[in-house]
């Protein structure tokens, strides 16, 4: 339904439709998202993916999914990445949205890890901001001025080096114990 209600947004049609023909629209958008789901292959994982999630697994690195989505598992399980990943925050247990921080500290503490320890990707300005309230490094990936609180920034998957996103992380872990130390 959110996502519903951003597309009638754009197009300021909040209000030519009742409560029930947007549940029916936002099924019959479930419905043909399913479909082109079902069809995923490994062939369609972002370029870089692959490597990234081999370096980190190589480094042994913990990671998580934090999607709001209730299809991301299916969608891992399409893509053969889903034994990639440690942990996967079920956004049937949320109660907020981002920006509220609350997907990637759940994903923090399914990991057992501190906040500090965390890195996490997003590619809206929202989910940097919960990142960011998390109090996480956060990776922005996409465009640059709607991204433009992140930690570190990529323009796209195929940019994403582990090797790059730990120096600049470690970077980022030293200026916040300087400041612990103020």
């Amino acid at each position: 339904m959110d996502s519903l209600a951003i597309i009638l947004g754009y197009g300021d049609q909040q209000k030519q439709y009742t409560e029930v023909e947007k549940e029916n629209l936002a099924d019959e958008k479930n419905r043909r998202y399913l479909q082109l789901i079902a069809n995923m292959t490994p062939a369609d994982i972002l370029p870089g993916i692959s490597q990234l999630l081999s370096d980190a697994k190589a480094r042994h690195l913990k990671l998580a999914i934090a999607s709001a989505s209730k299809n991301a598992p299916t969608i891992l399980r399409q893509l053969k990445l889903f034994d990639q990943f440690d942990a996967i925050v079920d956004p049937a247990s949320l109660h907020r949205g981002k920006p509220d921080p609350e997907i990637f500290i759940k994903a923090q503490n399914l990991l057992q890890l501190q906040a500090d320890e965390v890195v996490s990707f997003e590619d809206a300005s929202a989910g940097i901001a919960a990142i960011n309230a998390a109090g996480q490094f956060s990776v922005g990936i996409g465009d640059a001025k709607a991204l433009a609180a992140a930690d570190y920034f990529v323009a796209n998957t195929g940019l994403l080096r582990l090797e790059s996103i730990t120096t600049a992380f470690t970077k980022w872990q030293n200026a916040l114990n300087k400041k612990g130390d103020v």
